[in-house]
């Protein structure tokens, strides 16, 4: 007949899979590090090309609006003296700037932080995983 498993026998084998539950885990982890970091370096360089080309479109839209101010403070200055018509412009653009500028801090405020999103998805679904088998 088969032998009985002697208690010491048990918690040895249940101290060998504590161990391996263990270094699962930490192999585990690490993985998942990795595959934060790989995800956003990745995000690091998209970001960073974007930036570079909203960058050079601000750039050459500052050039345009400066043409574009002279071009409407030469009109009006067929109606009005050159100096109203230009104060009138410069009025008008830092109104604009004030517009966009509130625009602008209101959609930072509601920014997400830049974050590994798959990787945070992949370790909830790791740690349900491992609570599902837990309670098996």
């Amino acid at each position: 007949m088969g032998e009985q498993p002697t208690r010491e026998h048990a918690q040895h084998s249940v101290g060998e899979l504590v161990e391996q539950a263990t270094a699962q885990l930490s192999e585990l982890v690490r993985q998942e590090m990795r595959l934060a970091a790989q995800e956003m370096a990745a995000k690091g360089k998209r970001a960073g090309r974007g930036g570079g080309l909203i960058g050079a479109a601000g750039a050459v839209s500052y050039v345009g609006l400066m043409a574009l101010s002279a071009t409407a403070a030469a009109a009006l200055s067929l109606a009005l003296p050159v100096w109203a018509a230009i104060l009138i412009v410069t009025g008008v653009l830092f109104v604009v700037a004030g517009v966009l500028g509130a625009m602008g801090r209101g959609q930072l405020a509601r920014a997400v932080p830049p974050v590994p999103q798959e990787a945070m998805d992949s370790v909830k679904a790791d740690v349900e995983e491992i609570k599902e088998r837990a309670h098996r």
